[in-house]
């Protein structure tokens, strides 16, 4: 039997439940977790139990509750648990949605940034694409129609804003067809961007917002964004 420390040769083992005894019990009570010091009760012992590691804490650093207990093994210890709050849990769950809220903010920004510097890019070089990019902004369209749009171009002037055809029913009433997307006058006028319209039908930004505004209010965006109409074949039909 390994010897009890603390105490005094020849003295009477104590004859009632020692005080380490009684945290004990209470702990066990309440499924507390005793930090700082280990009481280990050996079977068979007749003993004050053997105390490993080092001395209980001290009574002033203890919870109230658990200080009554010591100083009074019949305190009950239930009740003496504090309900959880979630507040706290709740808070960080609306942290987290407002970054991620924030973070989809910027990702779009930054998008929109993106896209805002190839527009400028093609405007910077010129030519049709320029043409087509920015006539799609001033109506405020996806860039990513450009392709629909410069296949319509492509089969109605060949990508030439001062084109003008002579020989169709147009022509022969006087009102030819002109510029990339070959409007007549009448159309010209009533489709052109207003911000655009002090500029010429052969003006090509002019010209294509005014293209594009009929097409979608007559045959839909899809088929802008599909390049005009075809017939059966596949082939290109005017609009």
């Amino acid at each position: 039997m390994v010897p009890a420390r603390h105490l005094i040769a020849g003295s009477p083992p104590p004859s009632g439940p020692s005080l380490r005894t009684t945290m004990i019990a209470s702990a066990a009570a309440v499924g507390a977790v005793a930090t700082g010091s280990l009481t280990m009760l050996l079977p068979g012992e007749t003993t004050a139990p053997t105390a490993v590691a080092d001395e209980a804490p001290a009574l002033g650093s203890l919870s109230a509750s658990t200080a009554a207990m010591l100083h009074n093994p019949t305190t009950h210890a239930v009740g003496t648990l504090a309900p959880v709050s979630l507040d706290g849990f709740t808070a960080a769950d609306q942290h987290l949605t407002m970054l991620g809220k924030a973070t989809d903010i910027a990702a779009r920004i930054a998008e929109a940034h993106q896209k805002e510097a190839q527009v400028n890019a093609l405007v910077a070089r010129g030519g049709l694409d320029s043409w087509i990019a920015q006539a799609l902004q001033v109506l405020d369209l996806p860039q990513n129609l450009a392709p629909g749009v410069k296949k319509i171009i492509m089969a109605e002037s060949g990508g030439n804003p001062r084109a003008i055809n002579l020989t169709d029913s147009n022509a022969r009433r006087g009102t030819p067809s002109q510029g990339l997307m070959q409007t007549i006058p009448t159309t010209f006028r009533h489709y052109v961007a207003p911000e655009l319209a002090h500029k010429p039908i052969t003006d090509p930004v002019a010209n294509i917002t005014a293209g594009v505004r009929y097409m979608v209010e007559n045959y839909g965006i899809n088929t802008l964004a599909a390049g005009g109409r075809s017939n059966a074949a596949g082939s290109y039909i005017g609009y």
